[in-house]
C-alpha cells in the first residue's frame, strides 16, 4: 500500500445546480466539475460537464475472478490491474444478478474518457476492500480522496486432489489530484449516482458514500412532503 505522501482534503464548497437533473439549490461557485467549451454555432464559451453518465446505467466494468482480468461488459478487456478515483460506493448485502444473496461492494468513477463506469466484487475482494479503508479513515480520509488501485491476485485451492485456480481484488491507495477530487464530489452530489441493474429495496446496506436512488425508483424513501398552500391575501 503507498501512503508515502497523505492526500489533502478538497476544500467543501456551497451546494449548485447541475447542468442537469438538477439536485440541489444554486450557489455562487461554479462545481468543479464543468469545464468551457467552445460552442461552433455561435462562437460563444459554455460550461460542460466534464463526465457523461446516464443516470441508473454507468458503463459496466467486470472483474473476472476466474481469469484475473477487468473488461467492460465482458467484451473489451482491461488488463489486470485497474486505477480510478471513486466517487461513489457502497457495501451491502443482497440477492442481485441471480447469484443468491453476498455481501458486495460497488464502486463508481469516472475512467479516462470522462464515462462514469461501475465495478462489483463479493467474497474476499470485500474483504480486502475493507482493509484499504480503515486505514484511510484513521488518517481522516475515504475513498473519494485518493485513487485506488486494483490487482487481480492468483489463489489456488484443493480439494479432492484436484486444484483450482481463482483471482481475488487487492487494494491500493496513492495521493490523489485536490482538482480532480473535487470535481468528482462534485458531480456525485449533483446526480443520483447508481445502477439500476444491481439495486433492490431489500439491500443490507453496510457502507455507503454518494450513492443516491431517485425517488420514484427507490419505494422505501418517501416522497417529500407537499408544500403547504400559501395564504390568500384579502383585498381590502
Amino acid at each position: 500500500m503507498s501512503t508515502n505522501a497523505k492526500p489533502q482534503r478538497a476544500a467543501a464548497t456551497e451546494d449548485v445546480a447541475a447542468p442537469t437533473l438538477t439536485l440541489t439549490a444554486s450557489a455562487a461557485t461554479a462545481p468543479a466539475y464543468l469545464t468551457e467549451k467552445l460552442d461552433e454555432a455561435t462562437g460563444e464559451l459554455v460550461q460542460v460537464a466534464r463526465f457523461r453518465y446516464l443516470p441508473g446505467h454507468p458503463r459496466q466494468v467486470r472483474f473476472d475472478a476466474k481469469a484475473g482480468q477487468f473488461n467492460i461488459g465482458g467484451m473489451m478487456p482491461l488488463g489486470n490491474t485497474l486505477s480510478f478515483m471513486p466517487l461513489a460506493w457502497r457495501v451491502f448485502q443482497d440477492n442481485i444478478l441471480n447469484m443468491g444473496r453476498k455481501l458486495w461492494a460497488e464502486l463508481f468513477f469516472a475512467d479516462d474518457k470522462g464515462a462514469i463506469c461501475a465495478v462489483l466484487f463479493h467474497g474476499y475482494s470485500v474483504e480486502n476492500l475493507y482493509r484499504l479503508i480503515e486505514p484511510l479513515f484513521y488518517d481522516d480520509l475515504t475513498l473519494a480522496d485518493v485513487t485506488v488501485k486494483i490487482t487481480a491476485e492468483k489463489k489456488q485451492t484443493t480439494k479432492d486432489g484436484k486444484t483450482a485456480t481463482y483471482y481475488i481484488a487487492q487494494f491500493s491507495y496513492e495521493a490523489a489530484d485536490a482538482a480532480e477530487v473535487a470535481a468528482r464530489r462534485d458531480f456525485a452530489r449533483d446526480f443520483p449516482i447508481w445502477r439500476a441493474e444491481t439495486y433492490t429495496s431489500a439491500a443490507d446496506m453496510r457502507i455507503q458514500y454518494g450513492y443516491t436512488v431517485p425517488v420514484e425508483d427507490d419505494p422505501q424513501r418517501p416522497a417529500p412532503a407537499a408544500a403547504e398552500p400559501a395564504a390568500l391575501s384579502q383585498a381590502a
